[in-house]
């Protein structure tokens, strides 16, 4: 046989063996048209390949493995790179809790990340931990199928290109032309918004100055886009950093930086400090926290007045 032969097939036992599948030599063999001992050997070749990149420190502590409960051929993972039970639980209680996809999206998600993620032995117990709240699953109200709308954005985002989009706004739902600057992707309490500067500067004006704060976008509200071929330079030093931004805005609501101060009355002001990241303590008298904060536009007004009596703006 020829050596292009053999190695589409070991190439095709390797592919369907990452994907999860399980490999039964006979069937191999009459694919193939070789003994089962051919089959035999292309595994073992496979696990030398896997030991070998092992031995140089690149590879995974992969094996192909027999497993008598189905007598057929499957590939162990057994990498600290893989996630562990736990991890993948709690990936799925995650993704169950954020509602932000439509059960057409996020059911076949779930069953890849336990299919790709998981020993098979495992699959039907995290299967049975989460059924409850897949059968409870509610999705969200705007039922929007992102499809490659997140990953074209990301695109954009990487890449700085200008972004032309047509948006729906929340009130009123007039449509809005967009020219726009893309700067990050973010996720907060249910839905992806796309942060980004409006690219023609006459829209950039607040009370007679540039007004250099970005401008948020529910994703599922764009009703279409369009990425273009012009491209934005940003200096490194003004380089927009969402990890920065994310923890100074509530509930996504975009606006200028600004200090605020209050006392805390509450139990618990572990969940003021989680609640604000740039939250700080500079007093704390009988119980009561003097805190200050950096955040951005009105968003924390709708949380100040949630927390009632328990917070007194200084």
């Amino acid at each position: 046989m020829s050596d292009s032969r053999k190695n589409e097939r070991i190439l095709s036992l390797y592919t369907r063996l990452s994907e999860g599948q399980t490999i039964f030599k006979k069937n191999e063999a009459s694919t193939y048209g070789v003994a089962e001992r051919t089959i035999q050997r292309d595994i073992e070749d496979i696990n030398f390949y896997f030991e070998q990149r092992m031995v140089e420190g690149s590879g995974s502590k992969n094996r192909i493995i027999f497993d008598k409960a189905v007598n057929g051929h499957r590939l162990e993972q057994g990498s600290d790179k893989a996630l562990s039970n736990s991890e993948v639980l709690a990936i799925c209680k995650i993704l169950l809790e954020s509602r932000a996809f439509t059960k057409q999206e996020l059911m076949p998600m779930l069953d890849k990340l336990l299919h790709r993620c998981l020993p098979k032995e495992n699959h039907r117990m995290v299967s049975e931990m989460i059924a409850n709240e897949k059968h409870h699953y509610v999705e969200p109200q705007h039922k929007t199928v992102f499809g490659d709308k997140l990953w074209q954005l990301g695109l954009a985002v990487k890449e700085h290109r200008i972004l032309d989009i047509e948006y729906q706004r929340v009130k009123g739902n007039s449509i809005v032309k967009r020219r726009l600057q893309p700067v990050a992707i973010l996720f907060s309490e249910y839905y992806f918004y796309l942060v980004a500067f409006i690219d023609d500067k006459k829209d950039r004006y607040y009370e007679g100055e540039l007004d250099l704060s970005p401008t948020i976008y529910r994703i599922d509200r764009i009703q279409s886009f369009r990425l273009l071929d012009e491209h934005f330079k940003i200096p490194y030093k003004d380089r927009f950093e969402e990890g920065e931004f994310r923890k100074r805005v509530q509930f996504m609501y975009g606006g200028h930086l600004q200090t605020i101060k209050f006392r805390f009355k509450g139990e618990s002001v572990e969940a003021v400090l989680d609640r604000l990241p740039t939250a700080k303590i500079i007093d704390e008298t009988s119980g009561v926290y003097t805190i200050t904060a950096e955040v951005f536009g009105t968003g924390i007004d709708m949380w100040l007045r949630s927390q009632g009596d328990l917070i007194e703006l200084c």
